[in-house]
């Protein structure tokens, strides 16, 4: 999967940066209604992510991303409490994936070369296939492919691939032993 660079002084740039205002808004919006205000949030939830969530995916607040319209939802997946989303580059969730409390999944950044640091940002997509379980605390960076059945633990960094059937641990995604 190809990273992107978007230069940060176009117009492409200030429709982005004007987009994460208005989700900006919208998740801070969601994040203090009422838990029990169902409606309120399937509302919020189909302004950020551009369409309205399937009926069996479960977000529980608070909830950050700065795109939407990045996120691409199976059918039932389940998002703990305080998840980031960082969604420009793309994240696509398979069926039945598990997120624990407090993930991140990153698809942006910026170059490490200091003369481009600030000029551009760089994204990658992220693919977490069916029934994939990402540990609380976990990250995982732009680019990243983890493949069905994988388990991500608590705390994990995936900063490359995981083949399927999986589990890794660790700050540094050490494949600690294959599954099936």
């Amino acid at each position: 999967m190809a990273e992107q660079r978007m230069y940060v002084r176009t117009p492409e740039f200030a429709r982005y940066a004007a987009r994460i205002r208005h989700v900006t808004d919208l998740t801070s919006r969601l994040n203090v209604l009422p838990f029990a205000d169902e409606d309120g949030r399937a509302a919020l939830f189909a302004e950020i992510f551009g369409r309205p969530l399937p009926d069996n995916v479960t977000i529980y607040p608070p909830f950050f991303t700065e795109y939407g319209l990045g996120t691409e939802f199976a059918e039932q997946v389940f998002v703990n409490q305080g998840c980031t989303f960082m969604d420009e580059g793309g994240i696509r969730l398979g069926k039945g994936v598990m997120i624990g409390p407090k993930a991140n999944l990153i698809t942006g950044g910026h170059p490490v070369v200091l003369a481009e640091r600030r000029e551009f940002i760089v994204t990658a997509p992220i693919v977490l296939e069916e029934n994939v379980w990402l540990g609380a605390a976990s990250t995982v960076l732009p680019g990243v492919t983890i493949g069905r059945n994988s388990v991500v633990g608590a705390g994990t960094v995936v900063s490359r691939d995981v083949p399927p059937d999986t589990l890794v641990t660790g700050p540094t995604a050490v494949v600690r032993k294959r599954l099936n």
